[in-house]
Order: C-alpha cells, then structure tokens, then sequence
C-alpha cells in the first residue's frame, strides 16, 4: 500500500478496490427499467430480459441482454437472414465490452472496444453501481435520451458464480 498518499486518498483506493472485486464475476440479468423525467417507467426488454454480465480480473468487461421473448429468425444461418429479421432482431439486442474501471465507490466506467451499436465503440458508458445482499445495480443517473423520451436506466444483476 501507498504509505505516502493521504490517509483518505488510500481509503478512496481502498474503497474503490473493494468495488472492484464485488464486481469481478458472472451476473445474470434480473430487470431492466427506464424511468422517464415525468415518472413513466418502462421495460425496455420486457418483464423477463435475458442477460450476462461478466467482469475478469484482467479488467475487461462483456455484456449481453435483450428481451426474453425474442422470435427464432426463419433462416438457420444468421448470413442467411433477411433484412428485416436482423433489424427486428437488433433492435431487441445489446451487446458490449472492453476494460472497465471503478471510477469512485458508487461509479464504474465501462471503456467500449466492441458493440453491437457502432457508435458506443471509443466511447466509455459510465454507470453508477450499488450492491444489495447477492445483487448488482447498475444505472444511468443523469437522464439520457432513449427510448423516446429522457430517462434514466437501472439494470438488477443476480450473481452467478
């Protein structure tokens, strides 16, 4: 430990490390809302999303969710898939990974190298993380535009390991 930082720059570190190995795992996606600014709340995957979430003591991280209910394309080969499949398919799909980074006790950085969605790519998607008992939160805090309206997101991640 860094004896020649301040007592509470360690305790930051301290914290921020303990953040850290919480996270490191496999989550399975239990909920997904977005709360609109004027208190409408949705479910943008449905009641019963499907995801995983891990995180490796490498640094990287890889997450996957979409509805619950999505439909089997007709074509047994996705390169096969009409246009319309792929997008029905995409729209009800998010996929991303890279490194990550606990920013502060309560904020982790996810540093996108690959997604579905090209444009998060070279960018960072930052989300405020909790814990209760065996559960991860995740969340937008600040509303963002999504799903037609400004909203903030929580995402509820049951642990699997």
């Amino acid at each position: 430990m860094d004896t020649t930082a301040p007592p509470a720059a360690r305790g930051e570190r301290a914290a921020r490390e303990q953040v850290r190995q919480r996270l490191l795992g496999a989550w399975q996606l239990v909920s997904y809302t977005a709360r609109s600014t004027v208190g409408e709340v949705i479910h943008p995957f449905g009641l019963k999303p499907q995801g995983l979430i891990v995180y490796t003591a490498q640094g990287y991280m890889s997450a996957q969710l979409g509805r619950g209910d999505r439909p089997l394309m007709i074509s047994a080969r996705l390169e096969d898939a009409a246009t319309d499949e792929l997008a029905r398919a995409s729209v009800s799909y998010l996929a991303y990974g890279g490194p990550f980074e606990v920013v502060d006790p309560t904020t982790v950085a996810h540093h996108v190298t690959t997604s579905l969605f090209p444009n998060w790519v070279g960018r960072s998607q930052v989300r405020k993380v909790s814990f209760a008992d065996s559960l991860l939160k995740l969340g937008v805090s600040t509303p963002v535009r999504m799903w037609g309206a400004d909203r903030t997101a929580e995402l509820t991640w049951s642990r699997l390991d």
